[in-house]
């Protein structure tokens, strides 16, 4: 609904300032994985300000960050937590919140560094949808980054998270493939992990044809997509297919106990709070003691022989404790370990630099490292 729009809004990394959301107002067609014709080239940095006092559940909360949230809020729409998940998905995103700020303080676009289209592929019982991202620079072959969109598992798509997907291949100058997992509870855990698998799977096979490199493959997700994207690397490593040769993991679900320091600071927080962790979890599983899983629970998982990894946290977000958990058992099990919590911003901030700075800094974190990682391939 809102992608060509997006498109442009994301466009802006390069140059000045570029989310993500936890809900989802738009489809998924291969027709619109089509990029944007957005001509604008003139940047302007706007420092959005608050209309009211930082809230109770953010004291500390930036105030480009407390205007998304401000933005957010006005919408009026019913908590995630008390709605179905077919109804939840109608909800407005943080991404629209971003996009109506853009539009109210009179932001000015250039163009996608990116060219976009979209594929099918066969999984298990159905197909994945893939949007795949080009850098119109270039000839290849390019690196090659499989994105994993956040969601709980439950809600969002490609569109909400597209600012992410193409930022990174702007700024990394690579080919990502956005995976459209299917969702649940219209399927089940461990549909989400193994759709993902099989998309990475997929790439792995096909690198070539999309104009990539098949020995440079990252992963990276957000949230929901952060455990996905670990996960794949742990089920390449089992499988004994190439492990990625990097994975970013922006403020994952690491872990079932909602009893954590983040979670008892940020019980209330925005756009993410406790209740809608505990609503996603029970829509993915069949039954709640799933959660402890370890494909859900990373912190119990075998993650030795994992790639290098980088995590980037949020301060105001309930799984704030989830990422500095799993960075440090991922370090007790040697894997190389880099990673930054963001002060002032919640969970959601990753995708948006447009109006947020401390994202237009994780977004560059995250290209630097996994520029670095493929170097050295």
């Amino acid at each position: 609904m809102k992608f060509l729009s997006f498109n442009s809004a994301f466009a802006l990394l390069g140059s000045v300032v570029i989310l993500s959301s936890c809900g989802n107002n738009s489809k998924n067609t291969a027709g619109s994985d089509s990029a944007a014709t957005d001509t604008a080239t003139t940047t302007t940095e706007t420092a959005l300000k608050p209309a009211g006092p930082p809230p109770e559940w953010g004291k500390t909360i930036h105030p480009e960050m407390q205007a998304v949230i401000e933005k957010l809020v006005s919408y009026g729409d019913k908590p995630i937590e008390t709605l179905s998940a077919a109804d939840a998905r109608k909800n407005h995103t943080p991404t629209d919140a971003v996009m109506d700020l853009i539009k109210e303080n009179n932001i000015m676009l250039p163009a996608p560094g990116v060219d976009t289209a979209g594929k099918n592929i066969p999984v298990a019982g159905g197909n994945v949808h893939l949007r795949i991202y080009t850098p119109k620079t270039g000839t290849g072959p390019y690196p090659v980054i499989v994105y994993y969109h956040g969601g709980g598992f439950v809600i969002a798509d490609l569109d909400v998270y597209n600012a992410s997907a193409q930022g990174l291949a702007e700024q990394v100058g690579a080919v990502v493939v956005s995976v459209a997992y299917r969702l649940a509870p219209e399927f089940k855990f461990p549909t989400a992990h193994n759709d993902s698998f099989a998309a990475y799977e997929w790439v792995v096979k096909n690198a070539a044809s999309i104009k990539g490199d098949p020995k440079k493959i990252a992963v990276v997700g957000e949230s929901a997509g952060g455990n996905l994207a670990a996960n794949v690397s742990i089920m390449a490593r089992d499988k004994k297919i190439m492990v990625p040769v990097h994975e970013v993991l922006v403020y994952p679900i690491a872990q079932a106990d909602m009893t954590t320091e983040s979670y008892k600071t940020y019980a209330d927080a925005h756009p993410l709070n406790k209740a809608m962790m505990a609503w996603f979890t029970k829509n993915y599983v069949t039954a709640m003691p799933e959660a402890e899983d370890p494909r859900i629970s990373l912190v119990n998982a075998n993650l030795k022989g994992l790639p290098s990894t980088t995590i980037i946290t949020a301060e105001i977000d309930p799984l704030n404790s989830d990422g500095i958990m799993l960075a440090a058992q991922l370090k007790a099990a040697g894997v190389t370990v880099d990673s930054k919590n963001y002060a002032g911003v919640t969970h959601e901030f990753f995708g948006m630099a447009a109006v947020v700075p401390q994202a237009k800094d994780a977004q560059a974190y995250a290209a630097d490292q996994l520029k670095k990682a493929f170097e050295k391939k």
